[in-house]
């Protein structure tokens, strides 16, 4: 009976890992390309969309809170992935990122920016967003 009762546990256990993984891979949260600024740039031509930057470092908490929350909420998702060619730039490390700190004069982390395709700033914001601020932000340039 005890060997009954362990492997339901370790079934239920087991199930219920899987299942988290499967949501955390469905894809329900904002789907970030690895792509440099340029090439974002040209996909967003090429869609007829705008294109998203997180603009964020590795030592940023608010950044790591969006990261692992409000980008990976459904919703948010949806209306970034439909709209936007999404990348994120880590400011410090990775390599066009100090250059684009200058340009869009990103000094705080972490900074949203929305670009159309030739680069020109639509619209950027400063600080870590909930979800519904984050959706407000979108739909005020779209």
């Amino acid at each position: 009976m005890k060997n009954i009762v362990g492997i339901l546990l370790i079934t239920l256990v087991v199930t219920a890992v899987m299942t988290s993984f499967s949501k955390a891979d469905s894809g329900s949260g904002i789907k970030f390309s690895k792509l440099t600024l340029e090439k974002a740039q040209k996909e967003a031509a090429k869609s007829k969309k705008l294109v998203f930057i997180d603009a964020y470092t590795d030592w940023c908490g608010p950044c790591k809170q969006m990261a692992a929350t409000t980008f990976m909420d459904e919703e948010v998702g949806k209306l970034f992935n439909k709209n936007f060619v999404n990348i994120k730039i880590e400011m410090e490390k990775d390599a066009d990122g100090p250059s684009i700190a200058k340009r869009y004069r990103v000094n705080a982390y972490p900074t949203l920016l929305i670009l159309d395709a030739e680069g020109n700033l639509v619209k950027s914001v400063v600080g870590k967003k909930s979800k519904n601020e984050l959706i407000a932000f979108a739909e005020s340039v779209l």
